[in-house]
Order: C-alpha cells, then structure tokens, then sequence
C-alpha cells in the first residue's frame, strides 16, 4: 500500500503468512505494528500490575480490596470524560501520544514516593489504582488507534490478531516477571515496567507519524444536537425484555470476576509473602496465556459454532457452580481448588465470552445498538465494580458483628465459606440470565429477519429452529411466519426441510408454497412422506405443482404413471404443464410422446395463461423434441407473458441458438427483467455475451448498463473478474455503472471481490486517477475564463441549438460542461469510497456535501476527514470544499503541475483528454475551435469523426464545415449512410450544400 509515497512491500513468504492469517498485503504493516504495540504496552502493564497487586496485599491485606473496588468504580468513567475533554482541544493523533505518555509518567514517580517512608502506604494505594487507571486508558487508546486505521471491513480481519496481543504478553510477562523480580527487586518492577510500556508509546507515535492521513488534524467538534443521549430512546416490548437481561449477563459477570478475584488474592496473602505473590502471579498468568492462545486460535469458534452460542455461554458459569460446589463439600484442597477456579474463570471468560459478547448485541436494531453496548460495557460494568465492593465490604462488616466471639482464624474461614456460597449463588443467577436471553434472542431475529441478513455465526441454529417452529404453529399474521421461513432460508438452507416439512399441512397455501419453494432448492428423499400428505389433501394447483415436482425429482425410480392423470385438459394448466415436463424428463418414449402433445397443445392454445404455463413446461423439460419449433412464434407472441416465461425456458434449457434473443430482451423495458432474470440463469455461459454488450460502444447506454447489472447478479467468481477488469479500463458513464453494479451485489459480494483483486491500494489508485482528471478539468476552467471575449453562435445548427440559450456562447457553453464533467468525478470518486468506508458515512458526507448551507458542507467535510484515511485525504477534501477552481488547483500541485495555456493549446490538450470526457462537453470543444476558428489536429478530429454518439459527430461536421471544406467534401459520401438520423439528414444538407 502506498502511503506518504512510501511503499511497504512483501516477500513471497511475507504474502503467504498474511494469507494464512487472512490479511490482504495493504493490512500487514499496520496490523503487525499495531500488534507491536499492544503487546509491548501490555507485558509492561502486566508486569506493574503483577508487582503493585503484591504490595497491596502487602501493606494492606486482602480485606481492603473492596475499598480498593469501590475507588477504582469511577475511573472508567471519569477518565472517558477526560479523554472526550482532550480531543476537543487537540487531534486526535497528539491525544493518543500524549495518553500514553502520560499513562508511563506517573509510575516514575510513584517509585520515587516509595523510599519515602511516611508516604510509602499511600503511594502503594495510588499506584494500585493507577495500573486500573492504565489499563483503561489503553483499551481506550488500541480500540480508537484500530479503528482510525482500518475501516469497518479491515478490522473484522485485523483486530482478532491485534486483540490476542494481550495473550502473547500473558505468556512472555509471566514467564518473564520471576526472573525480573528476583534481578531488579519487587519495588523497582515499576521502572521496568515503565521502559517497555514507553516502547509501546513509541511505536504509538511511529503508527501516529506513518498514518497521518488516518488521524484528523484539527479537534473535534461535535454539536449538542449531535449527541444523543441513550436514556431519551425508549426500549418497549421485546426490545425491553432483552435488554434487561442482556445488562445483566455483563453485570453479574462482572460481579463474579470480582468475588473470585477477590477470594483468589485473599488466599495468596495467607499462604505467600509479597515476593512470592508477584512470582507466583506472573508464573500464573504465563501458564493461562498460553493455555488461552491455544483456546483462542484452535478452540473457541470451533466450540461457539457446533455448541451454539447459549451453551457455550454457558460453559463458564456452570463450570464455576461445580467447581463452588466442590468447594464446599470440602473435596479437595480449598487452596487448588480456588486456583483451579481463578484458571476456568480467566480462560473462558477471556476466549469464549470475550468472543460471545459482540454476538449477544446482534439482536438490537441498529440505530440504538451502539448505544446499549457503551451503557452496558461502560456505566454499567463500573458500577457493578462499586457495587461489588460496597456488598462485600458490608458481609465482612456483618460477619465481624454477628460473630464477634469466634476467633480470628475461624472467622477468616466463615467468611471464606460464605463468599464461595455467593459465588456459587451469582454462578446459578448468571446461568438463569443467560437461559433468560436465550428465550428472547432468536425471536428478535425473526422480527427484523426482513431487514438485515444474518450469518450463521450471528445466531444460535438449535434455538433458531425451535423458535420457529413454535411460531409457525402458533396462531399470528402470516407476515411473521413468512419473515421467519426467510430467515431460516437465509441462515440454514441446506436443512431447511427438517424445519418446514413437518409443518407443510398445517400452513397456509401462501406459507406452503414459500415453504416447497425453499425445500425445493436443496429437495431430500428424508421429506417425501409429509410432502405425499399434502398432495392427498389436494392443495390449490400452485401448490400441488411444487409438491408434485418435489415428490418426482427426489426419487430414485419414480413412478410416471401417477402423473399421466394429469395430463388431462381438465386439470388446471400449472398442474398439467408440471406433469408433462416431469414427464419429458424422467418418462419412456411413449409417455414422452403423451407429455409432448400436452405441452403441444398448450403451446399453441388460444387462452393466455396456457400458452403461459406450456413455456414454464418447456423450461422445466430436459427433452424438446419437435417443440423447438414453435419457439420462433412463441418469441413474436403478442402476450408480453408468453415472451417473458419463453426467455426463462431458452435459459433453462440452454437453447445457445436463442441466446441472442436473451440479449435483445434487454432493449426493451417490458422484457428486461425476463432477460436479465434469464441470462443470470445461465451463469457463466452468458458471460461473454454481455462483456460483448457492455463494450460495443454503438450500443444504446441503457442496454450497456443492464448487461453490467445482469454481470452483477450473476455474481460469480469469472462475472468479478470481467467487471473489475473493466472497472480499471472503463471511465466515464462505463466506471460509473460498474461502481454501481457493485455495490449493488448482496453481501457486500462485490466491495470484497474489489478489495481481493485490486486491494485498498488499488481502490486508492482509481480514486488518485479521478483527482488527476479533476486536476485537469480545473486547469481548462482557468485557462478558459481568462478573458470575457465571447465567441457568439450566431446560427442555428444541427446540434440542438434551439434548446440552448442564445445569450451564452460556445465557451459559456463549455465551461458549464466541465462543471458538470466535475460532478460526475466527485460522484465516482463518493463511490469508490464506498468500497474502503462504512455506506452510512460517505452517503452522510455526500448528502451534506450537496446542501447549500455552509454548516451542511462543513458537517460532511467533518465526517469525511474522520473517516478518509488515503494518502490523498487532504486533497480529496480541498476538491469537494466550495472553493475556487485556482485554490483547488494549487493543492494539486503535486499531482497535476499547472502550467499556464492560451485557449487554443487548452482547448487541444482537452481533446487529448477525450477519451475521459462525457459526450457533450467534446461535442462543446468542437463548437468552440469552429466558433473561434482555432484549428485542431487531423487525428483529433477523424478519430472524433467515428464517436459513437450523433451529436459528437454532428459537432465535428460543423467544425470541418468551417475549418476545411476540401475534406470535408471528401468524407461526406462515407458518411451518408450514418445510423444516427440527425447526422445522416445534416450530412445530406451539407452535400446538398457543396453542389
């Protein structure tokens, strides 16, 4: 990727480790120096967090870790305050640095504080509460860093590698904190701590320096108007009764990490020194980290996906319930068992719930998702923190009343004993939360089932299918049983059956035919039985046409003569046409003979709908015989219904004869969609005929723009290639369509098949190459309004002078042009932002953009330098500020050198250009020199001479009217034949005229 005109490139083996890690070349810098330093900033935190944990404990003891909860119950949230306050009086670049900076300072001195004897206890408090402080600040500082870095496609890829930077510093702080310990001695752990997480502020300023354009260079300024506060957005009904719940999975898990924190410590205080705490702490965290580097990579989304979310949430909190209940009983060693507890509850939580969590909010719409995961991952986690302490703090104080008597050992175990019960307690109240949310999770799902498209790993498939089930066989509106039978299509199609054939008789005919039509897609002999119960309930003749082709394709030795009934000419045409197709597929000769008669006779029936039905037959048959015969009529049938299911049948039976047919139909509006619906149904084979289509130039736009949406539908890997080859050599209209296509194909299909074969860098050249045009255009601009001479028309001519007010002149004329020439860029290049930028922003910026109200442009000016990351970020936003053509121009300098040029030499170097210019302002160019008099170069006026379009042609023929007469004269006579009727008639005038 090039950035700062610097170029990052990688070996053959560098390329194949970033394919194994599933990262695109353009990402591996920024990940691995982001990876760098969260990992370094990390092992330094670990490392301060190991030493402090043991000087509490050593001066205060295990019964001040709630106070010390309580405390640290507003950090959190006082230092997000802080942190907005800084980056609305510096970039956003300078706040990340100078809180990393700051975040180091402090433990420098704490370690000065600590020879002091007299302040020696208060320092140990603050340095305990600044390492919380420190690990807040830097999941604040990483997750803001990584999304100013990669947008919302690249951190899906890069942010799990980025994120398991924690795991390797676990592993190597760990293993290295021992050694540490005993060299430099518990007090000074601090000071190395510091260096390594100053490496990492480093590194942080290396990112912030390398990656300038990702940061905005000015504060932000955000508007009250602008933020919403979470409290005004009313949740109601099932919203509510998930998002009760939902606050609760994280608050009682937060609840249960502090209880078991808390009891894990208090044991080590009993059982080890200081020394040995810190030692013991990093040995510990070594053994976890790498046991959840192991769960991370390996484990945990292969357990999400075949236990399903629920289940797996709830692995941890029952395996603390058992592991509390051991406890208990007294089985064991209470002080391994307490270890073997803190072991599950860290690499669970920090692998499996660390990976359910973002899934639990998927349910939410999006407009307040965002929201509810701030208040419940921000507010909410704090204040369970302080809850917890205060809650603890009052059962020791309660404790210490009501057994006053007991001496200190005996109640040190009575209190033991108790908080293992209260953690036994929240271990089942957290279990009846998660079985809470999963009761409402999928039924959410299903209500917004219309709207979003999900995957599998957005959803529990077992409650997914029960919940369906349920409402399918409830009473409720048909349009909910229909969302539901669209979800489950859109998450688990291949098994669709298993859900819907049980169900077939006791649906709607509506619902039953949606239900066979999805069954049909992926159609097993395991659902045969309840489909032959439908059929001998006689259904409406649509949906007995599903069943029968359902119950005919599946088996293995179908028995024809069951369908020869109905083949009647009573039998509903649906009916029968499905019967004889069935028939002409699988049947003997003779039968085929039978079936051929029907689909015959209803071919050239008088009634509509069986000439209807006789081609959805012909598109279902594997065997025409002489019914390919009546398809030239059938193409000229006077019912637009018959065309249409005629187009559907030489796709479906891939009559390549007829092909062209499938073209032509996409000329006209009332059989374009028949045509594009059929050429997607030939996949790849129709390929070549639209690339064909889309680059005869001669060829009506609108036909040209259909055959790149119908390459976009077909969507497959060959259909990719072609429209992101012709996206790099197309311009104009050509780019504009194509962009278009893409964006348009489902599942951001195209934005990924883009990215995959041009990559960001790519994305960024094509972007670059419009700011060159622009650059361009802006020079004409000024070149041609130098002077206000104007070069009048003073006659009417062929090319629509009539629609043109006679006050402007031909340069007037022009320059309007290239002001809508720029349009068109700005337009592309919004585009081609989509494809590296969340939709939502750039049509944000877009909208804004084209407002008159100065407070608009600057919002979507705003929004852009927040999200524009690309080298050319800066210029980008210069060209679409309301600036001066000279101002713009001076900003691209170093794209596009500006060198003064009288009109003329514009004018010619324009025509150069003509291959990225839109019709009309090459057609104004021509007016312009015959006006003006100027003479063009030979090449550019014979290449002009053969543009597709009439009116560029009718422009040159005025120019050479006007410029050269004699050869004129000579290419008349070739041109009388022209297609365009206006040309033709302007060319016998002008021959007419030469006599």
């Amino acid at each position: 990727m090039k950035l700062n005109n610097r170029t990052w490139s990688w070996s053959d083996w560098g390329r194949g480790f970033l394919q194994w890690v599933n990262l695109r070349p353009e990402e591996g810098e920024r990940t691995l120096l982001m990876f760098a330093f969260y990992t370094t900033t990390s092992v330094g935190i670990i490392w301060a967090e190991a030493s402090t944990v043991a000087l509490f404990l050593e001066k205060y003891g295990a019964e001040s870790l709630p106070l010390f909860y309580i405390l640290s119950a507003g950090i959190g949230s006082g230092l997000g305050v802080v942190y907005s306050w800084m980056q609305k009086i510096l970039p956003l670049r300078s706040v990340i640095v100078v809180v990393a900076i700051l975040a180091v300072a402090p433990l420098l001195l704490f370690r000065v504080g600590l020879n002091i004897v007299y302040l020696s206890g208060v320092i140990v408090f603050l340095m305990r509460l600044w390492v919380e402080a420190i690990n807040v600040l830097n999941d604040i500082n990483t997750s803001i860093t990584a999304n100013q870095l990669f947008n919302i496609r690249e951190i899906k890829r890069t942010y799990p590698l980025i994120s398991s930077g924690i795991l390797v510093a676990d592993v190597v702080s760990g293993f290295s904190l021992p050694f540490i310990v005993a060299t430099v001695g518990l007090n000074n752990v601090s000071i190395v701590a510091a260096v390594m997480m100053g490496l990492g502020a480093t590194s942080l300023f290396y990112l912030t320096q390398r990656y300038s354009q990702a940061f905005p260079a000015a504060p932000y300024r955000g508007s009250a108007a602008q933020e919403t506060d979470f409290t005004s957005r009313r949740l109601r009904g099932p919203l509510q009764r998930y998002a009760i719940p939902l606050f609760g999975f994280f608050v009682v898990g937060q609840i249960l990490y502090l209880l078991i924190d808390f009891q894990y410590l208090s044991q080590l205080e009993l059982k080890l020194d200081s020394k040995q705490i810190a030692s013991f702490l990093g040995l510990f965290s070594g053994i976890v980290g790498l046991c959840e580097l192991g769960t991370q990579w390996f484990i945990s989304s292969r357990a999400i996906e075949r236990l399903g979310v629920f289940v797996a949430a709830m692995l941890l909190p029952g395996a603390i319930a058992i592991l509390g209940l051991i406890s208990l009983t007294g089985i064991g060693n209470f002080f391994i068992g307490l270890i073997c507890l803190k072991f599950i509850d860290e690499l669970l939580r920090y692998t499996l719930i660390a990976a359910i969590g973002p899934v639990l909010f998927q349910p939410l719409p999006d407009n307040i998702r965002s929201s509810v995961m701030a208040q419940v991952r921000g507010i909410g986690e704090s204040l369970s923190t302080g809850f917890t302490g205060v809650a603890i703090l009052g059962v020791i104080s309660l404790l210490a009343f009501v057994f006053h008597h007991l001496s200190a050992n005996t109640l040190q175990y009575l209190q033991t004993w108790v908080f293992v019960a209260v953690i036994l307690i929240v271990a089942l109240v957290w279990l009846l939360i998660v079985w809470l949310l999963r009761s409402t999770y999928v039924g959410l799902l299903v209500q917004s089932a219309q709207g979003e498209r999900l995957s599998v790993s957005d959803v529990d498939l077992r409650v997914l299918k029960r919940t369906i089930i349920e409402t399918l066989e409830k009473p409720g509106t048909e349009a909910d049983k229909r969302s539901c039978i669209e979800l489950l299509c859109q998450i688990d199609l291949e098994d669709v059956g298993e859900v819907l054939a049980p169900l077939l008789t006791h649906l709607t005919p509506s619902l039953q035919r949606q239900s066979l039509e999805a069954m049909l897609l992926n159609p097993s002999q395991i659902y045969l039985d309840p489909v032959q119960a439908l059929i001998a309930q006689k259904p409406n003749p649509e949906v007995l046409a599903l069943a029968l082709r359902y119950v005919w394709i599946t088996q293995d030795e179908p028995d024809i003569g069951q369908l020869q009934p109905y083949l009647r000419p009573s039998v509903d045409p649906v009916v029968r046409g499905t019967a004889a197709a069935l028939i002409l597929r699988r049947g003997t000769p003779t039968e085929k003979a039978e079936a051929t008669n029907t689909v015959r006779r209803m071919l050239t029936h008088q009634r509509e709908r069986e000439r209807v039905m006789g081609c959805r037959a012909l598109s279902e048959a594997d065997y025409l015989q002489g019914l390919r015969l009546y398809i030239p009529s059938l193409l000229q049938d006077e019912s637009l219904r018959v065309r249409c299911a005629l187009l559907e049948a030489i796709a479906s039976t891939h009559l390549n004869e007829y092909y062209p047919a499938l073209v032509r139909g996409l000329y006209y509006k009332s059989t374009r969609e028949a045509a594009i619906s059929a050429l997607v149904r030939l996949g790849d084979e129709a390929i070549p005929m639209l690339v064909e289509l889309a680059e005869d130039l001669h060829k009506p736009d609108l036909a040209r723009l259909q055959a790149w949406v119908a390459l976009g539908q077909i969507g497959t890997p060959e259909a990719l290639n072609q429209l992101v080859a012709h996206l790099k050599t197309g311009w104009g209209t050509t780019r504009r369509n194509i962009l278009r296509t893409l964006l348009k194909m489902p599942n951001e299909a195209g934005i990924e098949g883009v990215l995959d074969r041009l990559g960001r860098s790519g994305v960024e050249t094509l972007i670059e190459q419009e700011m060159l045009f622009i650059g361009q255009l802006y020079a004409a601009l000024l070149d041609l309004s130098r002077s206000e001479e104007r070069v009048l028309i003073s006659e009417s001519n062929s090319f629509k002078v009539s629609a043109i007010d006679q006050n402007y002149s031909a340069l007037d004329l022009l320059r309007r042009a290239l002001l809508e020439e720029q349009s068109d860029v700005v337009e592309r290049c919004f585009l081609l932002m989509k494809f590296l930028y969340p939709l939502n922003s750039i049509q944000a910026a877009a909208f804004n953009l084209q407002s008159d109200s100065p407070s608009n442009i600057a919002l979507g000016l705003e929004i852009l330098d927040n999200t524009l990351d690309i080298a050319r970020k800066r210029n980008l936003v210069v060209i679409l500020d309301r600036r001066p053509e000279g101002e713009k121009l001076q900003s691209l300098a170093e794209m596009v050198p500006y060198k003064p040029m009288t009109k003329s030499d514009r004018l010619r170097r324009l025509l150069e250009l003509r291959h990225f210019l839109s019709d009309w302002p090459l057609a104004c160019c021509f007016h312009v020199a015959r006006q003006a008099k100027w003479s063009l170069t030979p090449e550019q006026t014979l290449v002009c001479m053969r543009h597709p379009t009439g009116f560029v042609r009718e422009a040159v023929l005025a120019y050479l009217k006007a410029a050269s007469p004699r050869a004129l004269a000579e290419m008349l006579p070739v041109l009388k034949n022209d297609p365009d009727r206006l040309v033709a008639a302007q060319v016998e005038q002008m021959m007419s005229e030469l006599k």
